[in-house]
């Protein structure tokens, strides 16, 4: 019983560490170099090699809270932080499908790393879709070069999420923007911020500013027992310049039928599918080399626990379940994504949300489910296994499943569209 409660003090002060708050921002390439991925295959190629590198520390990073700078270098200087800049623009323009994969490959190895391109990735889809030709160029080339887009959009104290008082307002040829964000998710490792703000029409923008513009503060306070390592902590922002190239009219993708809610939600999906992933494969993992029989099983080994075989099986069915509904969402989303009508839209939409849905409740079994079957030992500090529970439990509150159940079946039913926003 000692033996047990010193486990469980050493998962406990491992949860509840909180890092220093700071502004120092981690040392990383200002004058990047990126390769530029050419297909699709290319692309899985280099995900998996970088995988299999990010994997090594993850452990150690989640523990020390050891910001992932040098490890995102290298992953935006593979090219693939530009794949889905389309062809006519220099990128590979891959499938959604490929993306999800590249995701979910290194989110199975660090869902940290794995879930820090995704404001940049959705960025750059409300600049296809949104920008004008000229800022198009400019933005894409950029981005091939290995420059990283981060994240200033959700606000702490604002009446829902989808809803900003951060200002944008007019300035000779330029525009000031004023506010404070949360939840700033890879802005602290990026060359550019780009910040949701309102115009005095009250229409959201994006508003992308250099990461050390004058009167723009990143603050490091992300202290949440998940997710450690992505620093999704404040920006403040206090009459920031921004010019005119910067300022991307975002909310033209939800007044008309774009992919751009479907694009933001996928990506997370794809973290939440990794997550599974890499929790089922370490319970394996765990399993043949820890565990030891139950008393009542009659077996020489744990792996042998035909109960645990079953769980087994039950946590890769599932896990296949959800990986195939989201192939089927990027699918969908492939087949909207040049001439994005009405129903293509919706079809995506509604894909995306089941996908979610499954990849959501997959996440929180299979972490669940390598305490169980691992056994007590499973929690010592020493294996810092309670990463994978505290990242599912910490990114899957990131858009509330229960109101995908609600949109799926509110459109099945009452054939009611989902609503157009990013969290949709």
């Amino acid at each position: 019983m000692q033996h047990f409660l010193e486990s469980i003090q050493v998962a406990v002060m491992t949860i509840s560490v909180a890092p220093p708050i700071t502004t120092e921002p981690p040392a990383f390439d200002l004058e990047p170099q990126a390769h530029v991925i050419r297909s699709d295959a290319e692309a899985i190629e280099v995900a998996k090699a970088l995988a299999a590198e990010f994997a090594v520390e993850a452990a150690q990073r989640d523990r020390d809270r050891r910001l992932p700078a040098a490890e995102l270098d290298r992953f935006s200087k593979s090219g693939l932080w530009g794949i889905t800049i389309p062809g006519t623009y220099g990128g590979a323009g891959v499938s959604w499908v490929t993306l999800t994969e590249v995701i979910k490959l290194i989110s199975a190895a660090d869902p940290s790393i794995g879930q820090i391109p995704q404001n940049h990735l959705a960025a750059l889809d409300a600049i296809r879709v949104t920008a004008s030709e000229e800022q198009k160029r400019l933005w894409f080339a950029r981005v091939l070069q290995g420059y990283r887009l981060g994240n200033a959009f959700s606000e702490a104290r604002s009446k829902h999420v989808g809803a900003f008082e951060t200002t944008l307002t007019p300035e000779g040829d330029g525009y000031r923007i004023n506010g404070e964000k949360f939840y700033a998710t890879g802005a602290l490792f990026a060359h550019y911020i780009h910040v949701g703000a309102v115009n005095p029409e009250g229409k959201v923008h994006l508003a992308i500013v250099p990461r050390w513009a004058a009167g723009l503060a990143i603050i490091d306070n992300w202290s949440s027992f998940g997710q450690r390592t992505t620093a999704s902590g404040n920006v403040r922002i206090d009459n920031v310049r921004v010019e005119a190239e910067g300022v991307i009219p975002a909310y033209l993708g939800g007044e008309k039928p774009t992919t751009n809610g479907s694009v933001s939600q996928i990506i997370q999906a794809a973290v939440d599918a990794g997550i599974a992933r890499g929790a089922i494969d370490e319970t394996i993992h765990f399993v043949r080399n820890h565990v030891r029989p139950w008393i009542d099983s009659g077996q020489e080994h744990g792996y042998d626990d035909v109960f645990t075989i079953a769980q087994i099986g039950d946590l890769k069915i599932k896990l296949h379940a959800a990986e195939a509904l989201l192939e089927r969402a990027g699918r969908a989303i492939d087949a909207a994504f040049d001439d994005t009508t009405e129903e293509g839209a919706t079809a995506a939409a509604v894909a995306v949300a089941e996908a979610k849905v499954l990849t959501t409740e997959i996440a929180i079994l299979a972490t669940n489910k390598l305490h169980e079957l691992g056994g007590t030992r499973s929690t010592l500090g020493q294996y810092n296994l309670d990463r994978h529970w505290r990242n599912a439990r910490t990114h899957t509150l990131h858009d509330p499943v229960r109101w995908k159940f609600f949109h799926v079946g509110n459109h099945a039913l009452n054939g009611v569209k989902p609503p157009r926003h990013a969290w949709s």
